[in-house]
């Protein structure tokens, strides 16, 4: 008897450290999610206020162009943090539902182009390429929240990659899944960031240097969505560029 409680004495121990455990982690996840946001806040925000404040004390002695210039920097910044609402808002509506999403079936090429057509009124001058599947595919989502990885991952393309070549979107049809592409021709990412660049933790270099925000807050909310929708999501450097991939499985529609 004495034998079985220390067992269970020592399974309770156990259990409980391992609790104790993923706590500590969600509390260094969470303190790390906030202050990567505040990092990636500051810098649009910077840019408002210099722009705007430019503009008030400069005014009489600023051309139309130059006006219009400055107008259109705070434009850029504020459609960039709605952006980054937006993406906070539906992590925490998917963490707070345990995980889940309510998928409806959503034809693939109709969820590619609205995310294209997202990106080009944020972006009008990215330059994207899409190849649309040939066949015509449905397969079971919230096309609002794919549609939000795909905007995210060509917008990161677009402000990352250091190129001026096309950014190719495509989609890839599998018996039991889908797997769709986002493709640049730039300077890639650095190896040793491959393998958390989903973690919400990681900026890129050139982050501060281009006035843009870094990558690793969108890249973990991307991850956060193709979860909860029961997929995968990778990212690997080519020979020129790099790519970034997420596969849905083809299965039934569900009302979670």
């Amino acid at each position: 008897e004495f034998s079985s409680m220390a067992a269970n004495l020592n399974k309770m121990v156990e259990d409980l450290k391992e609790l104790m455990d993923k706590e500590r982690e969600s509390e260094r996840t969470k303190n790390e999610l906030i202050t990567n946001v505040a990092h990636d806040l500051r810098t649009p925000l910077t840019g408002i206020i210099g722009a705007s404040s430019s503009y008030l004390e400069n005014e009489e002695k600023l051309d139309t162009d130059e006006k219009r210039a400055l107008v259109s920097h705070i434009g850029e910044d504020a459609n960039w943090l709605l952006n980054m609402v937006e993406n906070l808002l539906t992590v925490t509506r998917i963490r707070n539902d345990s995980a889940s999403v309510n998928k409806s079936l959503e034809p693939v090429e109709e969820v590619m182009s609205e995310a294209v057509f997202r990106l080009k009124k944020r972006i009008p001058d990215a330059n994207i390429r899409v190849l649309l599947p040939e066949e015509f595919v449905m397969i079971p989502m919230d096309a609002t929240l794919i549609e939000q990885v795909l905007v995210n991952l060509m917008e990161n393309a677009v402000f990352h990659a250091g190129s001026t070549e096309p950014i190719e979107c495509r989609a890839e049809i599998g018996r039991d899944t889908v797997t769709f592409f986002v493709t640049d021709q730039g300077v890639g990412i650095d190896e040793d960031k491959l393998e958390t660049i989903f973690d919400g933790t990681g900026q890129t270099e050139n982050s501060s240097a281009d006035g843009h925000k870094g990558m690793g807050i969108g890249l973990s909310i991307c991850k956060t969505i193709i979860v909860a929708h029961g997929g995968t999501i990778s990212a690997r450097n080519l020979e020129r560029g790099a790519q970034f991939g997420f596969t849905l499985p083809r299965g039934e529609a569900n009302e979670d």
